[in-house]
């Protein structure tokens, strides 16, 4: 029975790009459960006294109803290294619950700090991030990612970073990398040099 997640960053107290988490959430429910009724997240998050204060991370666990919200501190972990890694079996287009299999791959990282993924020979995203790269005063994602995060939904729109197609073979016109999700901004993410991602 598979369950779905929402990560939802809750600054101050005050939840962030929410919209776009309304949007996915329905759209996940509409294609899997065949639901036409949206649930409007706004009604469901009762954010409590301790994270009305810094940086949380709100998981909004559901299926065709939300089953569970929690809250809990965040941190930006360290990423200055990825291992490229073979994800051609892998599908996560929908944001599941179960993370098994991105644990596996995870778990391959070596003495990297984190694993990129490589489906049909196209890079995808971290194991738990969509990665951005810089070539000069742009900056670029992968049109193929494993998940449409909401971060990187937002930052498209806004021209921040175009998509485009991104071989491994490519790395190299890239100057930096970095990774975006729900709690990661372009401006708080790590700085990943070119020359620490690798086979």
């Amino acid at each position: 029975m598979c369950r779905f997640i929402e990560t939802i960053c809750i600054r101050n107290g005050e939840p962030e790009r929410l919209s776009w988490h309304n949007t996915r959430l329905n759209r996940t429910r509409k294609e899997v459960f065949n639901l036409d009724a949206e649930i409007d997240l706004t009604n469901n998050l009762n954010i409590p006294a301790e994270a009305k204060n810094g940086l949380f991370k709100c998981r909004v666990t559901y299926r065709e109803t939300i089953e569970k919200v929690e809250f809990e501190p965040y941190s930006i972990r360290p990423v200055h290294s990825l291992r490229l890694e073979n994800a051609d079996d892998i599908n996560y287009r929908y944001k599941y619950a179960n993370r098994e299999k991105l644990q596996e791959l995870f778990s391959q990282r070596g003495n990297a700090d984190d694993v990129l993924l490589v489906k049909n020979g196209f890079i995808t995203d971290t194991s738990y991030a969509n990665i951005i790269f810089r070539k000069g005063d742009k900056w670029f994602t992968p049109d193929t990612p494993l998940l449409r995060g909401t971060r990187r939904a937002c930052y498209l729109k806004e021209s921040k970073i175009e998509a485009i197609p991104i071989q491994p073979e490519m790395l190299s016109e890239f100057n930096e990398a970095r990774i975006i999700n729900a709690m990661i901004s372009i401006e708080e993410s790590p700085t990943i040099p070119m020359e620490n991602i690798k086979w």
